[in-house]
């Protein structure tokens, strides 16, 4: 791979969501409550992280997700914003480990670890034609 990416180890992010009743876990078929799904957080946090790592690859690279390792810690209701925070922690050639936190207010609700690869645009959809 070819690309030379501004990453550093402690770069980092934050985002915010607001739970709306697609995220529900009852709308999404997850649970049967009308609380933040755990899909929909791990979305959240997937979405922060792709969002960091994208400000610094060059055009025609991405990222994709190869692995969550994400604890749900408390449910959330319909309305309320979700913040997000993703920091890089380990950079390991294409692989970039990232730690990740929601939530809620004051209260953690989602913690872990999530990996990403660097991607080539271009090649990657050559592979799944």
């Amino acid at each position: 791979m070819n690309f030379k990416s501004g990453f550093k180890i402690g770069l980092s992010l934050q985002k915010e969501f607001l739970v709306l009743d697609e995220h529900a876990a009852a709308h999404i078929g997850s649970g049967s409550m009308k609380v933040l799904a755990t899909p929909m957080m791990i979305a959240y946090l997937e979405i922060t992280a792709r969002t960091l790592l994208d400000e610094y690859l060059p055009e025609g690279y991405s990222t994709v997700g190869t692995h969550v390792d994400i604890h749900h810690l408390a449910p959330t209701a319909l309305g309320k914003t979700v913040r997000t925070k993703v920091v890089i922690k380990e950079i390991e050639d294409k692989k970039v480990l990232l730690d990740v936190t929601a939530w809620e207010g004051t209260r953690k609700i989602g913690e872990g670890i999530h990996e990403r690869y660097v991607i080539e645009i271009e090649r990657f959809l050559e592979r799944i034609k």
